[in-house]
């Protein structure tokens, strides 16, 4: 259906020229720049060369890959390099793309990468026309036209959430922009109305709850905005509302680094990206009270941490979550300390599900479970690695606050099911950021959980139910266990060392760990700590503390308390 109406708008009338152009707003990077007029291509995962020829008649390794070709996201590391070599790069690969796919062909052709496609030329049209003969002019806006056209009956088409946002701002960019399509921009901002309305929640949340993809949102939200604004007209008020919704919320998923919580199929965000979209904005400096868009975030001196506060995404929306209730982030400055591993969607099926798994996050898990039924079952050595799980449907939170420190209590039934053991984690910082309390739980409270409990006891042959929590350390974090086995130390490179201690049944390891990230080739080597036991009893608690080397405490059962204002001053 996308190109059948793809060749009908390359039928159609084109516009002649500008009415007027927005400013250019997306950011590129220079040196992305320089790789790709050196014709090296990395895309989603994959690395392909494209020193001769054209970058077209390349097999894209795959969709992802294709998607970002077509997209023309690259035009703005271009544009950052802006030399000779780079404008020259633009402009070969940009009339290239028309001449082989301008009459409606090809897998460029959807209303998401339409719309990305759009708000890139017209960004970019004095690099992509400088120096270009009139018919390169020509066939630069009929296909601009053929794109408008193609996009203002295919945008229904588009899957609610980011897709459907790059094509309504793309039909707004252009209907503003080029001569005749004018007619265009009250359908598109209709639209988006309509989508910020359904979209984002009252809190600014959205249903995949992953902060990368509402930070794009947001995004293009604010260029729609002002792209208005520039042409003398006013966003609807559910669009701006939407944007006054959604800057707090990423300000409470942004650590101290500047960079955001890494969950459900989100990384950090482009360098630079969330700072700009925030002020673009306009929006005053503020976070919501309570829980942002499903995550709890404490923050004290120059430490962050955020925790995943909700239950997964359902539904629809479930395609990229991961199972990462009770999952914490920390940071400490510009320094990640402790991390998820993050999303391994670019390298491929095996490492997409492993990084959606419980494993793949720092909070505790049983082994063999997953704290959702994200993770699909596997078998190695004849036993079951992950089991199908519903998934907790009741997930409680409630923020404390004593002397000198503020928390987080949470807990979710992920495991009540299979095993009849309720998780709660403890998390409590002091007010100066420089020491964390951590107490987890695995209880079986109800008769029905101590029934279901005693039979999972039972199938091990009494010898316990394995559970293993799990702390995984950022790549640049230098961590070993101290003489005696009983602490970690783990040295940043801005010369800060904290030191991880516990108190409880279990046995303490530094283990290899990965981190997956976006823009590499391959995932990255890391560490992990790794606290684990076997739960015998309806109740079974681990204490951790973790502070910096000169408030790490002599004995830990002397820092834990029931009471938050038994904490030692600072030394």
């Amino acid at each position: 259906m996308n190109r059948w109406h793809a060749r009908r708008a390359a039928r159609a009338r084109t516009p002649t020229g500008f009415v007027s152009q927005p400013e250019p707003r997306s950011i590129g990077s220079f040196a992305k720049g320089k790789q790709l007029v050196a014709g090296n291509l990395l895309f989603a995962g994959h690395l392909l060369e494209a020193k001769k020829g054209s970058v077209w008649a390349l097999e894209p390794p795959g969709a992802a890959f294709a998607e970002v070709l077509h997209g023309f996201g690259w035009l703005d590391d271009l544009a950052a390099l802006g030399d000779h070599a780079a404008r020259g790069k633009a402009q070969d690969w940009t009339f290239d793309w028309i001449e082989r796919f301008g009459g409606g062909k090809g897998p460029g052709w959807t209303p998401d990468l339409t719309g990305r496609r759009l708000i890139r030329w017209i960004n970019h049209a004095l690099l992509l026309l400088s120096g270009q003969e009139s018919e390169a002019h020509e066939a630069f806006y009929r296909s601009l036209g053929q794109q408008t056209l193609f996009l203002a009956r295919r945008w229904p088409a588009a899957s609610p959430g980011l897709p459907r946002f790059e094509a309504l701002t793309g039909l707004i960019y252009s209907g503003l922009s080029l001569t005749g399509m004018e007619a265009h921009v009250e359908a598109a901002t209709r639209g988006l109305a309509r989508e910020c309305r359904d979209q984002i929640d009252a809190e600014g949340g959205i249903p995949t709850r992953n902060p990368e993809e509402l930070l794009e949102i947001f995004t293009l939200l604010n260029w729609a905005a002002l792209a208005l604004a520039e042409s003398g007209r006013m966003a609807r008020p559910e669009h701006i509302a939407a944007i006054e919704r959604i800057a707090p919320t990423l300000r409470a998923l942004r650590h101290a680094d500047g960079g955001l919580a890494r969950f459900h199929g989100g990384g950090r965000g482009t360098e630079g990206r969330l700072d700009q979209a925030l002020a673009t904005s306009g929006v005053r400096a503020s976070t919501n009270a309570g829980l942002a868009m499903g995550f709890a975030r404490l923050h004290g001196g120059r430490t962050t941490l955020i925790m995943d506060a909700a239950a997964p995404p359902r539904g629809d929306a479930s395609a990229n979550g991961h199972a990462s209730t009770l999952a914490i982030e920390i940071t400490s400055g510009r320094r990640p300390l402790i991390v998820s591993c993050g999303s391994g969607a670019e390298f491929g099926e095996a490492w997409r599900k492993a990084g959606r798994a419980t494993p793949s996050h720092s909070v505790l898990g049983i082994d063999g479970v997953s704290s959702s039924r994200l993770a699909s079952p596997q078998r190695s050595g004849g036993g079951e690695r992950a089991l199908l799980e519903r998934g907790p449907s009741a997930v409680r939170v409630q923020e404390i606050e004593g002397e000198g420190v503020f928390g987080i209590v949470a807990g979710h039934d992920g495991y009540v099911a299979s095993h009849g053991l309720e998780y709660t984690r403890r998390l409590e910082l002091t007010v100066d950021g420089r020491m964390l309390l951590g107490e987890e739980t695995l209880s079986a409270v109800s008769d029905a959980e101590q029934e279901i409990f005693r039979a999972a006891l039972d199938r091990t042959g009494l010898v316990g139910i394995r559970f293993a929590l799990r702390f995984h350390l950022h790549p640049d974090v230098d961590a070993a266990i101290d003489l005696g086995g009983t602490a970690i130390s783990m040295a940043l490179k801005s010369g800060e060392i904290w030191v991880m201690r516990y108190e409880g049944a279990a046995n303490l390891s530094l283990e290899p760990g990965v981190f997956l990230e976006k823009g590499r080739l391959k995932p990255r080597a890391a560490k992990q700590v790794v606290l684990s036991g076997v739960a015998l009893d309806y109740a079974t608690r681990i204490r951790w503390s973790l502070a910096k080397a000169q408030d790490t405490p002599v004995g830990l059962r002397d820092l834990v308390r029931d009471e938050p204002s038994g904490l030692p001053e600072d030394t």
